[in-house]
C-alpha cells in the first residue's frame, strides 16, 4: 500500500504536511507499525503527528512510548489528537510528561476533589490542613505554578475522558471532576490571594475575614465544561471587623482570586471567574455578608435569581459559613416557584435567549439554539422548582442526576426521560469534545469538514473502529436536537405546570392533615371518605402511587370546581383502579392539562360519563385529544359493525358487540359535548347516528335468525318517527319506529306477514333483552311502535300495500302530523323509497282543511291536559309543559301540514330547518321564530342535562338546588348561577309559549 494511502485510511487531512512530518529525524527508527496503528487512534492524526514530533523534540525518550505497543500508547495518541492545546501545554511542560505514565482503565475512576485541593493548595506552597490556607509564593510565579497544576490535572482527566469505553456514560464524571477542579484552582487562588492581601493590610485583619466562594451555573452543579466561565458568589464574616473593613479586604481577597486565574503571566490564564450573578449583578458589591444576600433575596431578587441558586454550591474557601448560606438560601429556592408568574417568566426568559442568537450562529448552535443544552436544561430546572417545594428527593443540583429523579417520580415519562437523558449526554460530549481540541470557550458545531471528521471521530468510545463521515455526525445531531426541542416544547410549556406552581408546599405534599382542611376549604362534603379514596391512590412506593401523588393536589381543585366533587373524586378512584397500571393514562392527565380537566370535569358534573367511563375507562384516552372525540358516523360504525357480524355470526355475540358500539359512541359523544366541541343539533344527529347503526346492526341479526329456518321472504324496513326520525335525540331517548314489509316474489302476503311479525319482535329482542354478562352501563335502546297505524291496537307491521289502503281509508290528521317525522333508519332502500312515495301527499297535503286544523288544536290540549304528569309544575316540564318542546313541534307541524305542499323548504324531518323555513317564507317573523329556537334548543339542552347530570331520564326542570346546578352548567351557565339560569328559562319559556298561543290558536 502507498503511504499515500495509508495516509487517507488512518484519516489523514493534510497528506503533503503528514509526509513532511513523517520524515522528521525525531521519527527515525521509530516501527511504521506501532506508529499507524496509533495514529489512527487519533481523532485528528494530523494534529496527533505534529504534536508528537514536536514533544520527542523536547523529550527524546517519548520515542519509546509512542513506537510501545498499544496498550501501552494509546492515551498518547488519543490525547494528542483530541486536543492541540494539551499538546502545546506538554510541549511548554514537559516535565509533565509522565502523566502518560498511569495506566488507564475502560471504565475510570474519577479523581477525589480533596485530592485536587491538595495538589493545587501545595502548587502554591500552601497547606491542605490549614483553616484558612495561605500560599508561600505570590504574583507570577504563584500563577504559573497554580495554572500548571491546573492543567496537569486537566491532562489527566481528558486521557480519563478519552479512554472510557463509554463516553457518554463517563460524561457526568468529567464534569464533576472538571468543577472540582476549577474548586481546586480557585482555592489556590485564594491562598496566593491572601497572601497578596497582607502586604496591603494587617495579616490578622487578612486572616479574620472569611470569605465563602458560591459555585453557580455548571460549576455549583459539578457539570462543568472542559473551558468555560466559573460563575461565582462571595459571602463574607468578620466578627472583629466592622462591616466596611471587611467589605474592603473581601473585596481585595476576591479581586486576587480572578487576577491569579487569568491575568497575565508566563503560563496562560486559565478561565474567567464571573461574579456576574451576585445580588444587582454587575452594579452591586463584589461581597456581601449573608445578612445582606439573605436581605437582597427577601426583597429584590427576581425569579430568574432563584433559577440560578438552584446550583449553589460551596466550593472554596470558608466551607461553614457557606453551608450557612446553602441551608439560609435553600427555602427561598424551593419556595420561588409559588411568586406570582414564576412560571411564565421562566418561559419567557428561555425564548429570550433564543431570541438574542446571532443570525449567522443560530443554526450551528450546541448550546443555546433550539433543540440545544439549555432546552433541556430549562426543562429540567423548571419542573424541578416547581415540583420539589414538595418532593426532596428532586433537589439535585446536576442535570442529569435531575432527570434520573424527575422519572423516578413520574414527572416525566420513562420513555421521555431516557430521550432526555440520552440527548444530553450526546450535546454536552459534542461540546466536551469541540472545547477541548483548542480549549476554547465555543458552544458552536464546527464548520470545516475536517473539523467535523475529527470531531465525529473524537465522540466514539475507544472500541469503535469507524470514521464516521460529516453528514452522518451532522444527521445525528440534528435528530437529536429535533427530539430534545420536540420533548422541551411538550413539557417545558406542560399548561399543569402554572397550576402545580401555585400550589403551597402542604397542599403539594398532600399529608392527610393539610388534605383534610383543604378539602373541606374545596367544597368535599365528606372529607374524610375523600381522604380515604386519596389514601387508596397514593399509598406505596409504585411509579403510579408517585404519580397520583403528584397529580391529586391539582386535580383535587379541578374536581371541587364540579357540582358533586365527592362522586368525582371516588370516580377518579374507580377509573384509576379499572386501569391499573396501563403506562398511558398517567401520563396523559401529567402532560395534558386539556384532558385532566375535561376528566374532573365530567367525573364530578356527570353520573352518566362517570357511569361509563368506570365500565370503558381505555376511553378516557380520548381526553386528550379533540380529533379523538368527533363523533364516529353511522357510515364508518356499519363497516365496524359488518366486519364484526363476519367474525362473530352467533346472534348473542353478535348483539353484545353491536351494543357495545353504541355505547361507546354514546359516551363519546357525551365527552365532546362536555368540552364543548358538539352544540345541540350535532349532539341529537351523533346520538341518532349511533341509534340507527344499533338497529340495522339488529335488523341484519334478526334477519339471519329468520334464513336459518327457510328462505327469507319479505324486505323489512324501519322507519324512524317523532324525535328519532328528525334526528334530534337526547341521551334518554325511546326510538319511536314503524315497521314497513313488502314479500319477495314467489311468496304470498300471509307468508311475508308471518315472517316479517317475527323478524320485527327479534329486532326488539335483542336491542333490549339482558346478555350475560351483562353490559354494563348501558342505554338500553327502547324500541316504541305506537306510533303505528291503529297505536297499540294495530298489526306491530304492515305491508306497503297495507300502509297504502290504511292511509287511503283510515288515516286521521294526527297521524299526517306524525308521519311529518318518518325517516327510513334501517333495511331496504328500495322499500324505503317507496314508502316516502306512499306518504309524501298524506303529510304535506294539498290543503289542511279547518276542521283538521280544528283537530289539531283540540288533540294538543288533550295531550297537555292528559299526558302531563299529575302534579307535575306546567312551567318546569320541558316537554311537554308551557313553551317546551312540545309547544314548539306542534306550531311548527301545523305549518308544515298548511304549507309544505306549497313550500317544498318545509319538507323536512327537523324542527330547526322547518322553523328556519317557515321564517324565510315570512310565515313566521323573525323576533317568534328567534324565541322559539332559543325555547326549543335550552328545553332540549335541559333534557339531556338531566340524564347526563344524574344518570336517570326526566323531562322536569329539576328543583333541587344541586340538581338544577349540575343542568345549568350543562347549558353552559358558570358556576353558582343556578338561579339565574333557572330564571332565563321560565322567562323564556313563558314567551315561547305566549308567540304558541298567538300562532297555533289565533291564526
Amino acid at each position: 500500500m502507498s503511504l499515500a494511502r495509508r495516509l487517507i485510511a488512518a484519516g489523514f487531512s493534510d497528506l503533503e504536511k503528514a509526509e513532511r512530518f513523517l520524515a522528521a529525524r525525531e521519527l527515525d527508527g521509530m516501527d511504521q507499525e506501532a506508529l499507524f496503528a496509533g495514529l489512527s487512534l487519533a481523532a485528528s492524526p494530523d494534529t496527533a503527528l505534529q504534536s508528537l514530533v514536536r514533544l520527542i523534540e523536547k523529550k527524546p525518550g517519548l520515542a519509546a512510548l509512542a513506537g510501545a505497543d498499544l496498550d501501552s500508547s494509546e492515551p498518547l495518541y488519543r490525547l494528542l489528537g483530541a486536543s492541540e492545546a494539551l499538546g502545546e501545554f506538554l510541549i511548554r511542560r514537559p516535565e509533565h510528561l509522565d502523566v502518560f505514565d498511569a495506566k488507564v482503565s475502560p471504565e475510570p475512576l474519577p479523581a477525589s476533589s480533596e485530592e485536587l485541593r491538595a495538589s493545587l493548595l501545595r502548587s502554591v506552597k500552601a497547606e491542605p490542613g490549614a483553616q484558612r490556607p495561605v500560599a508561600g509564593l505570590t504574583g507570577a510565579p504563584a500563577y504559573a505554578a497554580l495554572r500548571t497544576a491546573y492543567r496537569r490535572g486537566l491532562t489527566q482527566l481528558a486521557i480519563k475522558d478519552l479512554c472510557a469505553a463509554s463516553p457518554q456514560d463517563f460524561m457526568p464524571s468529567v464534569g464533576a471532576e472538571l468543577a472540582d477542579l476549577a474548586g481546586a484552582a480557585i482555592e489556590a487562588a485564594l491562598a496566593v490571594s491572601r497572601a497578596e492581601a497582607a502586604a496591603q493590610f494587617e495579616a490578622s485583619e487578612v486572616a479574620a475575614v472569611g470569605l465563602a466562594v458560591i459555585g453557580m451555573g455548571k460549576c455549583g452543579a459539578r457539570e462543568l465544561n472542559y473551558i468555560s466561565d466559573v460563575d461565582v458568589i462571595y459571602v463574607i464574616e468578620a466578627e472583629d471587623l466592622d462591616d466596611a473593613r471587611a467589605a474592603t479586604i473581601g473585596t481585595a481577597l476576591a479581586s486576587g482570586i480572578s487576577r491569579a486565574i487569568s491575568s497575565p503571566a508566563p503560563e496562560p490564564g486559565l478561565w474567567e471567574v464571573d461574579a456576574n450573578l451576585r445580588p444587582e449583578g454587575k452594579s452591586g458589591p463584589l461581597v456581601r455578608t449573608l445578612a445582606s444576600h439573605l436581605s437582597y433575596y427577601d426583597r429584590w431578587a427576581d425569579s430568574w435569581e432563584f433559577q440560578a441558586l438552584l446550583k449553589a454550591r460551596t466550593i472554596a474557601g470558608d466551607r461553614e459559613l457557606g453551608s450557612r448560606y446553602g441551608k439560609a438560601v435553600e427555602p427561598l429556592v424551593w419556595a420561588s416557584a409559588g411568586r406570582d408568574g414564576f412560571v411564565e417568566s421562566v418561559q419567557a426568559m428561555r425564548r429570550r435567549v433564543t431570541e438574542h442568537i446571532p443570525a449567522a450562529e443560530e443554526q450551528r448552535q450546541i448550546k443555546l439554539g433550539r433543540g440545544g443544552l439549555r432546552d433541556v436544561e430549562f426543562t429540567v430546572q423548571l419542573l424541578q422548582l416547581v415540583h420539589g417545594k414538595s418532593d426532596e428527593s428532586l433537589r439535585c443540583r446536576d442535570t442529569t442526576s435531575a432527570i434520573a429523579a424527575l422519572s423516578a417520580g413520574g414527572y416525566i415519562g420513562r420513555t421521555d426521560a431516557a430521550a432526555f437523558d440520552g440527548a444530553y449526554r450526546y450535546l454536552r460530549l459534542l461540546e466536551h469534545r469541540i472545547q477541548l481540541f483548542q480549549l476554547r470557550r465555543t458552544h458552536l458545531m464546527p464548520e470545516s469538514e475536517d473539523a467535523q471528521r475529527f470531531l465525529a471521530k473524537a465522540v466514539l468510545g475507544p472500541f469503535s473502529l469507524e470514521r464516521p463521515t460529516p453528514d452522518q455526525l451532522i444527521g445525528t445531531w440534528q435528530k437529536t436536537k429535533r427530539s430534545v426541542r420536540e420533548l422541551h416544547e411538550r413539557i417545558f410549556y406542560r399548561p399543569l405546570l402554572n397550576t402545580a406552581a401555585k400550589l403551597s408546599s402542604e397542599d403539594a405534599r398532600l399529608s392527610p392533615e393539610a388534605a383534610q382542611g383543604r378539602l373541606a376549604a374545596l367544597g368535599y362534603l365528606d372529607p374524610q371518605g375523600a381522604m380515604r379514596h386519596i389514601e387508596a391512590l397514593t399509598a406505596g412506593v409504585s411509579r403510579r402511587a408517585a404519580l397520583q401523588r403528584q397529580l391529586l393536589p391539582i386535580l383535587l381543585g379541578w374536581l371541587a370546581e364540579g357540582v358533586d366533587p365527592d362522586a368525582g373524586l371516588l370516580a377518579f378512584r374507580r377509573v384509576s383502579e379499572a386501569l391499573g397500571t396501563t403506562h398511558w393514562y398517567l401520563g396523559m392527565l401529567r402532560d395534558s392539562q386539556a384532558a385532566a380537566e375535561r376528566l374532573c370535569q365530567v367525573l364530578s358534573n356527570s353520573r352518566l360519563i362517570s357511569d361509563l367511563l368506570e365500565v370503558s375507562p381505555e376511553s378516557v384516552a380520548w381526553l386528550g385529544s379533540d380529533k379523538d372525540l368527533v363523533p364516529i358516523g353511522f357510515t364508518a360504525q356499519w363497516q365496524e359493525i359488518q366486519s364484526k357480524l363476519s367474525r362473530h355470526p352467533d346472534p348473542e355475540s353478535a348483539m353484545r358487540l353491536i351494543r357495545l358500539i353504541r355505547r361507546r359512541e354514546i359516551l363519546r359523544t357525551a365527552i365532546a359535548d362536555s368540552a364543548g366541541l358538539l352544540d345541540q343539533e350535532a349532539v341529537g344527529l351523533a346520538l341518532a347516528e349511533a341509534d340507527r347503526a344499533a338497529v340495522l346492526g339488529a335488523l341484519h341479526v334478526a334477519e339471519g335468525i329468520a334464513a336459518q329456518s327457510g328462505p327469507l321472504k319479505t324486505d323489512v324496513l324501519v322507519v324512524a318517527m317523532g324525535r328519532q326520525g328528525g334526528r334530534e335525540i337526547g341521551y334518554g331517548s325511546d326510538a319511536d319506529v314503524m315497521y314497513v314489509h313488502q314479500a319477495r316474489e314467489g311468496f304470498s302476503d300471509a307468508e311475508a306477514q308471518e315472517q316479517a311479525a317475527a323478524i320485527v319482535a327479534k329486532v326488539s329482542s335483542l336491542l333490549t333483552q339482558p346478555l350475560k354478562p351483562a353490559i354494563m352501563a348501558e342505554r338500553v335502546l327502547m324500541v316504541d311502535a305506537d306510533l303505528r297505524p291503529e297505536g297499540k291496537n294495530g298489526a306491530m307491521v304492515r305491508s306497503l300495500e297495507s300502509y297504502a289502503e290504511y292511509y287511503r281509508r283510515w288515516s286521521l290528521i294526527w297521524e299526517a302530523q306524525a308521519l311529518l317525522r318518518a325517516r327510513p333508519m334501517a333495511g331496504s332502500d328500495e322499500l324505503a323509497a317507496g314508502f316516502l312515495e306512499l306518504i309524501d301527499p298524506i303529510r304535506y297535503p294539498r290543503d289542511l282543511s279547518p276542521q283538521d286544523v280544528r283537530e289539531i288544536r283540540r288533540i294538543k290540549a288533550r295531550v297537555e291536559s292528559e299526558r302531563l304528569p299529575r302534579g307535575a309544575d306546567p312551567a318546569r316540564h320541558v316537554k311537554l309543559g308551557r313553551g317546551g318542546l312540545s309547544d314548539v313541534e306542534w306550531l311548527v307541524q301545523l305549518l308544515q301540514l298548511q304549507h309544505a305542499d306549497k313550500h317544498p323548504e318545509l319538507r323536512t324531518t327537523s324542527t330547526l330547518e322547518a322553523l328556519a323555513a317557515a321564517e324565510e317564507l315570512g310565515f313566521l317573523d323573525r323576533n317568534d321564530a328567534g324565541l322559539l329556537r332559543q325555547a326549543w334548543r335550552l328545553a332540549s339542552r335541559v333534557r339531556s342535562a338531566n340524564v347526563i347530570a344524574t344518570g336517570r331520564a326526566s323531562d322536569v326542570l329539576p328543583s333541587s338546588r344541586k340538581d338544577l346546578e349540575a343542568v345549568a352548567r350543562w347549558c353552559g351557565y358558570p358556576p353558582g348561577a343556578a338561579g339565574r339560569f333557572e330564571e332565563d328559562y321560565l322567562r323564556l319559556s313563558r314567551h315561547a309559549r305566549a308567540v304558541f298561543e298567538r300562532r297555533f290558536y289565533d291564526a
